[in-house]
């Protein structure tokens, strides 16, 4: 069948707009990242005289890098729906965030859907597959102090040593409070079939919408950060009483894409699918609620999937999350980002990047190379 005239136009503007949205992803890395890190190393001196005021500046910084990531899906048409619990009220409190994983996009939703929340993108900390520290956002990522875990049963019990070393030198160090985690350990689309095997084998729930999560990572979260003395004080991970509160919450993120096609990376730069919607579910846990234990936290950590199973399923069907417990009809909160501040933000990249570049070539002209 002959393609029309329309069809032609409407391939060739996706064509050049993804080309040229493509071009300012570029642009906008180059000029960007640098200049975070440049920044980083001119304010050292601010690090040796007040260090809690040093990793808020960091953290502000490393959020304006976040919102410039959630411009590209704003300005293709990618928005947010919240559903569930509102969790603006806990962002100053340390947290554990539990999220499924569908693709790549799952980190930029939850960077455009954090921006609202006060300062919690300015102290959160990622755990993130270890192949992400090779790209372009990996250098910011490792200044900021997130984690890149690396997969597999051979890794697995090194991984989580460093892990548990990177949480007690850098958490609260740096004023984190909420750490994302992905307990999946993996793409929906590559774990299915192995963790439907494994379900059969062992009599678990069979999952089609997410898989079975695995609960090293989060384990070792909560028995480093929440360590419960004898006494009942919350100690740090070297038994010392702290004089914060611990971590205080679990929230369970459950991410839905319409018709169930997730969203990955090129398509939130580059925006060649129409505009579309991303529901997102909060609930959240009170810490005193959420096992330590192995095997009754695997327990848990299988219920929490079990729900987000069911939470999905019903969203498939009927385009809605169902209601929270205690609620007759569930209720939605678009998600909505200040363009006017993605606008400014992305300014003052530039211009910062302008500032970085006029310095640089001025001090290699000083330096006579």
């Amino acid at each position: 069948m002959a393609i029309n005239r329309k069809e032609i136009l409407r391939s060739s503007w996706i064509l050049v707009k993804g080309a040229i949205r493509f071009a300012f992803m570029v642009i906008n890395n180059m000029v960007a990242i640098p200049s975070y890190v440049l920044y980083f190393i001119a304010l050292q001196p601010l690090k040796l005289l007040d260090h809690k005021l040093f990793w808020h500046v960091e953290g502000l910084m490393f959020k304006w890098l976040l919102a410039m990531v959630s411009s590209w899906g704003w300005t293709a048409g990618y928005t947010v729906v919240e559903w569930g619990d509102d969790v603006k009220a806990i962002t100053e409190d340390e947290t554990v965030v539990l999220v499924n994983h569908q693709a790549t996009g799952d980190v930029c939703t939850l960077m455009m859907c954090l921006q609202d929340k006060g300062t919690v993108v300015c102290h959160m900390m990622w755990l993130m597959e270890y192949i992400f520290k090779f790209t372009n956002f990996g250098i910011v990522s490792l200044i900021h102090g997130d984690f890149f875990i690396k997969q597999g049963k051979r890794h697995r019990d090194k991984q989580l040593v460093l892990l548990r070393q990177h949480l007690e030198k850098y958490y609260r160090s740096r004023g984190r409070k909420w750490i994302v985690l992905f307990p999946e350990g993996g793409f929906l689309r590559k774990r299915r079939e192995t963790s439907q095997l494994f379900a059969k084998k062992n009599n678990l729930p069979f999952l089609k919408h997410v898989t079975l999560p695995r609960q090293g990572a989060t384990e070792v979260i909560l028995q480093t950060l929440c360590m419960q003395m004898e006494n009942g004080a919350i100690g740090d991970a070297n038994g010392a009483v702290a004089k914060h509160k611990g971590l205080q919450w679990v929230i369970d993120i459950t991410i839905a894409y319409q018709k169930a096609k997730p969203i990955d990376i090129q398509t939130w730069i580059i925006g060649y699918r129409d505009p579309t919607v991303t529901n997102v579910h909060y609930r959240i846990y009170p810490i005193k609620d959420v096992p330590v234990e192995s095997e009754a936290l695997t327990s848990w950590l299988y219920q929490r999937f079990v729900e987000k199973e069911e939470l999905l399923a019903h969203f498939y069907e009927t385009g809605a999350f169902p209601p929270t417990k205690g609620q007759t009809t569930a209720t939605s909160r678009p998600m909505v980002l200040d363009s006017v501040w993605l606008f400014v933000v992305q300014i003052i990249g530039f211009l910062s990047g302008y500032m970085w570049y006029n310095a640089l070539h001025y001090l290699y002209h000083c330096l006579g190379l």
